[in-house]
């Protein structure tokens, strides 16, 4: 297994990169970079997650690969059904998650139930190799924690499965949920009028707790009274609050690409070239 990047930091999204960046502030210094190395190489040669371990083998300086464990408690049964309803309750985090994705407010909601999705010490993670490398982690433990980074940019449920919720166990819950077909205990539920949704979810709170704060859409349209449909016509294709102000866009001049770029080699015309392109890139910036 080798790891898809080949140069710059690995992981690309939002929760391989959270994941790689709370590794990273541990200060474990150079095994990071030589285990980023071994990833690389390919000399991580399996990588299995299962709820609250990733075993791996990892190809050392001996002819036998080194057998590898990285476990992390998983949330109790409980906790899983809290996060769960909270999830339920908001449509945004149902249709983010049936689609294959991870709302970055998915975080959020783990720590307000007091159970943050990634490790905020080492001394959460239990680290086992046997190397005989007395460093913890070594780089053998270091190669695994990269291409667990990649598997989850790959698929981002094996996170969530670390933690003890599969996807399909995940989705079903979800989707039972949302449709109203049983409340937290597993007895039939309430339904909202006409779209059989659960009260709770359309009051985006549960029964007997606080609400569930709003998230996506939600939260910017939460403060809005509901209006009459024939009063808003003449508003119809313009929004109900007003939209951010662009980005600031950086100024630069029309020829930074080519301060960038230096001269060109002598044999395509090298510095007179260069300052040809440059009157020309200034002419075409001012037109």
């Amino acid at each position: 297994m080798k790891a898809r990047s080949t140069r710059g930091a690995i992981g690309v999204s939002w929760w391989s990169r959270r994941f790689l960046e709370v590794l990273e502030s541990f200060a474990l210094g150079t095994r990071l970079t030589r285990g980023r190395s071994y990833a690389r190489k390919g000399q991580v040669l399996r990588l299995d997650v299962t709820p609250g371990r990733v075993e791996a083998a990892v190809q050392g300086s001996r002819a036998e690969p080194y057998r590898v464990g990285i476990e992390l408690p998983v949330f109790p049964a409980a906790l899983w059904e809290r996060v769960e309803r909270d999830l339920a309750a908001q449509a945004f985090f149902s249709a983010r998650l049936l689609a294959g994705d991870l709302p970055a407010e998915l975080e959020e909601v783990f720590a307000d139930a007091g159970a943050p999705l990634f490790p905020s010490g080492v001394a959460e993670l239990t680290q086992r190799c046997s190397c005989p490398d007395f460093a913890v982690p070594c780089k053998h433990l270091a190669a695994t924690f990269y291409l667990l980074a990649e598997a989850f940019d790959a698929d981002p449920f094996q996170l969530l499965h670390w933690r003890g919720r599969g996807r399909a166990e995940l989705l079903d819950r979800l989707r039972a949920l949302r449709a109203g077909a049983t409340d937290p205990a597993g007895t039939p539920g309430p339904s909202g009028p006409d779209t059989g949704t659960p009260d709770a979810a359309i009051a985006g709170a549960t029964p007997g707790k606080e609400p569930v704060p709003a998230a996506g859409a939600a939260r910017v349209l939460a403060g809005l009274r509901a209006i009459p449909l024939d009063e808003t016509v003449d508003r119809f294709w313009l929004p109900p609050v007003p939209l951010p102000d662009r980005p600031p866009t950086l100024a630069t001049g029309p020829e930074l690409l080519l301060r960038q770029l230096g001269a060109p080699a002598p044999a395509i015309g090298g510095p007179g070239l260069l300052e040809r392109l440059r009157r020309a890139y200034r002419t075409f910036g001012r037109s």
